[in-house]
């Protein structure tokens, strides 16, 4: 079965790769460097220090090999081929709730790269999946737990 492709922008390709290259040059010798400490200390058999390290170790070769395969599958939204005539991967979209009046700018990036705290959705959540495809003036209803949220796509851009 084919790997599943990572759909990124191009800041999300390159805070990957920054990751990825902190993870190999910084905190694996970081680790190694505890290990070794960790292991001149005696008996490792009940050296919760040793126990630490290798527990620390293991999930930085996980993330690193969940990073490299992100790389490895990677497709790249060019942000040239971004529509402002709809809502895309890529889009920075502004939204108004129409039940509060209050007014949302998220930017429609890959699952990988979702962070609601930087106001980037991905388009597999729920008002991710609602909007895409949608012109600017498209009224959009998403079915959250709490009930029905319903949007106006106000303005659609290119992500800066």
């Amino acid at each position: 079965m084919a790997e599943k492709q990572t759909i990124l922008t191009s800041d999300g390709l390159k805070k990957i790769e920054q990751k990825l290259d902190f993870l190999k040059s910084v905190r694996r010798r970081e680790v190694a460097e505890r290990i070794k400490q960790a292991i001149e200390y005696g008996d490792i058999s009940e050296n919760s220090e040793y126990e630490d390290a290798k527990n620390e170790q293991a999930f930085i070769e996980g993330e690193i090999i969940t990073l490299e395969k992100m790389l490895r599958t990677a497709k790249v939204i060019d942000e040239g081929e971004i529509s402002t005539d709809v809502v895309t991967l890529g889009s920075t979209v502004t939204l108004k709730d129409l039940e509060d009046s209050e007014i949302f700018e998220y930017t429609i990036v890959g699952s990988a790269e979702a962070d609601p705290m930087e106001w980037k959705i991905s388009n597999e959540s729920p008002v991710g999946e609602a909007i895409l495809g949608q012109p600017v003036g498209s009224v959009i209803e998403v079915n959250v737990p709490a009930g029905v949220l319903k949007y106006e796509v106000m303005d659609i851009k290119r992500h800066n």
